[in-house]
């Protein structure tokens, strides 16, 4: 099958800088790195198929003979070789993916997984990370609250010292492989020169083999256990927000590193308490006398009461606002608000004086709503904005 034209793999036109090469190619490893896309057979040719293109057109001999002879000018007598392992790409590329970064833009974006497999093939299997739910009331949230949580996980075997081996003798280089954990494969043809890596099986990559197994853990250097961790929430997390705890996870077979432990935050639902972003709302029912006549009412809020003061004629659905009485900003500064809604209850147990008292109420003019009136709901540029929270 014919090559596709490397400016036309990396998006860029013939007469494009080598800065303009250098963006656009890593953008496209970005987009199409293999732990953005596990198991995406696609994902990972396209990756290759642009460090191809960009170990071209960022030689400028080579991009030379390219521009000359297309794909014919790499071919005679070229040292231009393919790709078959994406970690073969890195290590290539380390100045791409380094620079500007602080590093290897794939540590910050994915966790550095990649590279740190490789470098760990000496160490180990690494652990797996393990993922809590942690369920948390308004109250902790509003403050932020410490909590200790109990794990099971795998923990290092102590017999071993997590090594799997009775003792260090028990430990031999690999005789597969030679210590690398790998073993590679190069072939040659017209098209250039191929480099197959592939895991050592003898040793699964670890690069040393156990002779005489640990008693306790029969090899795996860990073994099952529980262990008691602190975690500092901050105030104002939010439902799905989570917290990686490093290096905290299921320690990794035979010396490996371990895993993370992922605690996701969930939101209990509150008795009294909506959440609104960093608002709290609260629907407060009073009597028809205290919204007429104006009252101070205590009321709860997230840290205990206070005094909430109903104006003369509160009409029923008016919401009140008592000022930085709701949730932290996460990682910020101020707070949000208390909403309150007012809710005019009306009796519908009475007892004959209440109904005489009533009735001789209704025939006053000053008790029956007059044309033009304002009621609470007909502010909607302030009231629409909660709608949604007591549908």
């Amino acid at each position: 099958m014919a090559k596709r034209d490397y400016y036309e793999i990396l998006g860029v036109s013939k007469n494009a800088s080598q800065d303009d090469i250098k963006k656009s190619y890593r953008k496209i490893a970005m987009q199409n790195h293999p732990d953005r896309n596990p198991n995406n057979k696609q994902a990972e040719d396209k990756f290759k198929e642009a460090a191809e293109a960009y170990e071209v057109l960022s030689d400028s001999d080579k991009r030379q003979r390219y521009d000359r002879f297309g794909h014919e000018g790499l071919r005679a007598g070229q040292d231009f070789h393919g790709y078959t392992d994406i970690h073969d790409i890195f290590s290539s590329f380390g100045d791409i993916f380094g620079s500007a970064f602080g590093g290897s833009i794939f540590e910050d974006a994915f966790g550095n997984r990649s590279s740190r497999q490789r470098r760990q093939q000496h160490t180990g299997v690494p652990g797996a990370d393990l993922k809590v739910h942690l369920k948390l009331t308004l109250e902790e949230i509003s403050t932020g609250v410490e909590k200790k949580l109990k794990i099971k996980a795998y923990k290092t075997c102590e017999l071993c010292g997590g090594s799997g081996a009775r003792s260090n003798a028990s430990r031999a280089t690999c005789p597969s492989c030679n210590g690398s954990g790998e073993i590679r494969q190069v072939s040659r043809s017209v098209f250039g020169q191929f480099v197959n890596i592939s895991t050592c099986d003898n040793c699964n990559g670890e690069g040393k083999i156990i002779k005489d197994l640990c008693p306790e853990c029969r090899g795996e250097g860990r073994v099952h256990g529980e262990k008691t961790i602190k975690i500092n929430i901050p105030a104002g997390v939010s439902e799905g927000n989570y917290i990686p705890l490093r290096n905290q996870g299921n320690a990794g077979k035979r010396g490996g590193p371990n895993g993370d432990i992922i605690v996701i935050i969930e939101e209990e639902p509150h008795d009294i308490f909506v959440r609104q972003g960093n608002d709290i709302i609260l629907d407060l029912l009073i009597s028809f006398p205290e919204a007429a006549l104006g009252a101070d009412i205590e009321i709860p809020t997230l840290t205990g009461k206070a005094k909430l003061h109903i104006e003369q004629g509160t009409q029923s659905g008016k919401v009140l606002r008592m000022r930085e009485k709701g949730l932290q900003q996460l990682n910020g500064y101020g707070r949000g608000d208390q909403l309150i809604r007012i809710n005019v209850w009306t009796p519908t147990r009475l007892t004959q004086k209440d109904k005489e008292i009533l009735k001789e109420l209704l025939s006053r003019d000053t008790m029956k709503p007059r044309e033009g009136d304002k009621s609470a709901n007909s502010d909607k540029s302030f009231f629409e904005k909660f709608r949604d929270a007591f549908s």
